[in-house]
C-alpha cells in the first residue's frame, strides 16, 4: 500500500539496533522537494544515534521503488536558482547517505529511474528483487543525471553509467544490475527480499559498532569533495532544465 499525501511519506522504525527508514508518494514513490529535505534530515538524525547500528532503506508499495524527483515540481521551474534549489535534493540526500556513520542497506522491490538509481547507488549493500529494473532517461528530456553519476560511477564504472545513460530509453533488468555492482543479490519475490535484508541487517547489527563506522569511512575514501562536486552539478542541471529542448520535451510529457 502507498500513502495518498500529496507530500509524501517518511517513517522510521528502530527494533534491535536497526532502523528501517520508509518512504513512499502516490506518485510512484518520487520525491517533491519537501520530501528529499526530510529524507536528507532523518539521515543526519538517525546517523548520530547510538542505539542504531544499522540502517534499511526502503519504499512502500510493490512495483516502483523510485520513480526520482517529482516531475511537477520539474515542470514549474522558470529560473536558474529554483533549478539549482530542485536539484541540489538529491545532491543533499547522497551527502547525507555518504557521511552517515552507519552501513545502508538497500532494499529495492521495484522499478527505480533517474534520482531513484541515485539512491540506490548512494546505499552501501543492496538487495533487490527481479522486478528492480533500473533506467536513467534524463537525456531524453535534454538535461543528464550529473548530480547522481558520481554515486552510479562509483559502483558501476565509468563504462556502466554510459551505458545506463546512454541507452537512456532502455530499461536495464534486475540481473544487468547485479553484474554491473549496483545490487549484490537478486531474489524472486518481495517475500524473499523482505527476509534475506531482515536477516543481512541483523547480522550486522551483532557486529562491533566501531569497526562498521571505521568501514564506512574506508567504502567512501575519495568522496570527500562530493559536497561541493554535487551541488555543482545540480548548477549544471538548473542551467539545462531551462533550455528550449527541455521546455519543448517536458510539454510533450505534459499532453
Amino acid at each position: 500500500m502507498t500513502t495518498q499525501r500529496t507530500e509524501g511519506s517518511l517513517y522510521t522504525n528502530i527494533v534491535n539496533r536497526i532502523a528501517t527508514i520508509e518512504f513512499g508518494h502516490p506518485a510512484s514513490n518520487s520525491f517533491p522537494s519537501t520530501l528529499l529535505d526530510r529524507l536528507t534530515k532523518e539521515l543526519q538524525r538517525v546517523s548520530t544515534i547510538d542505539e542504531v547500528n544499522v540502517i534499511i532503506l526502503k519504499s512502500e508499495g510493490e512495483k516502483v521503488f523510485c520513480a526520482g524527483a517529482s516531475f511537477d515540481e520539474l515542470v514549474a521551474i522558470d529560473n536558474f536558482e529554483d533549478g539549482k534549489k530542485f536539484f541540489s535534493g538529491f545532491a543533499n540526500v547522497i551527502n547525507a547517505m555518504r557521511t552517515c556513520s552507519k552501513l545502508i542497506i538497500g532494499s529495492v522491490q521495484g522499478k527505480a529511474v533517474g534520482g531513484g538509481v541515485g539512491l540506490i547507488a548512494a546505499c552501501d549493500y543492496v538487495l533487490a528483487t527481479e522486478a528492480a529494473s533500473v533506467k536513467l532517461s534524463e537525456l531524453t528530456i535534454g538535461i543528464g543525471p550529473f548530480v547522481i553519476a558520481p554515486a552510479v560511477e562509483r559502483k558501476i564504472g565509468v563504462a556502466g553509467l554510459a551505458e545506463l545513460t546512454l541507452a537512456a530509453t532502455e530499461w536495464k533488468n534486475a540481473y544487468w544490475a547485479k553484474e554491473k555492482g549496483l545490487f549484490s543479490k537478486v531474489f524472486e519475490t518481495t517475500g524473499e527480499l523482505a527476509k534475506e535484508t531482515e536477516f543481512l541487517a541483523e547480522k550486522l547489527a551483532s557486529f562491533n559498532p566501531e569497526a562498521i563506522t571505521e568501514m564506512k569511512k574506508v567504502l567512501w575514501k575519495g568522496t570527500e569533495n562530493w559536497n561541493h562536486l554535487l551541488l555543482e552539478r545540480a548548477e549544471i542541471t538548473g542551467k539545462l532544465v531551462l533550455s528550449d529542448f527541455t521546455k519543448k520535451a517536458l510539454s510533450e510529457f505534459k499532453k
